[in-house]
């Protein structure tokens, strides 16, 4: 039954463009005991399709900016062939850790921001 809830929280948050994986990494290390390394790549691998599906979806309702999207899309692209080598060269315990220091800067982050100004007019 978690992996069916793990899965379907997750995959609300993917289609809300927030990044499923911030949910589905810790409840398979912290809840089901699953390795690290074996967490981050099970992410990758629910990230296709729920990410294509959600992708659909934002191209239908037109909330794409493609020519920004593009540049990003082939610098992410680099960025995941690194990160990919670096991944599988750290102990699981060191990414397991960087994973948390990640997850708690972002809730720092997220909780102290200010929301922009709104533009009048």
């Amino acid at each position: 039954m978690i992996p069916i809830l793990a899965g379907l929280a997750s995959g609300i948050i993917s289609g809300m463009g927030i990044g499923g994986g911030t949910i589905l990494i810790p409840v398979l290390v912290f809840i089901l005991n699953v390795d690290q390394h074996i967490a981050q790549s099970i992410n990758l691998l629910y990230f296709v399709p729920t990410a294509s599906i959600a992708l659909f979806v934002h191209i239908k309702n037109k909330r794409i900016d493609m020519k920004l999207a593009l540049i990003i899309v082939a610098f992410g692209v680099a960025g995941a062939i690194l990160g990919s080598y670096f991944a599988v060269s750290v102990p699981s315990v060191m990414l397991k850790k960087m994973f948390g220091i990640f997850l708690f800067a972002m809730g720092i982050y997220e909780t102290f921001r200010k929301a922009p100004a709104k533009k009048e007019g």
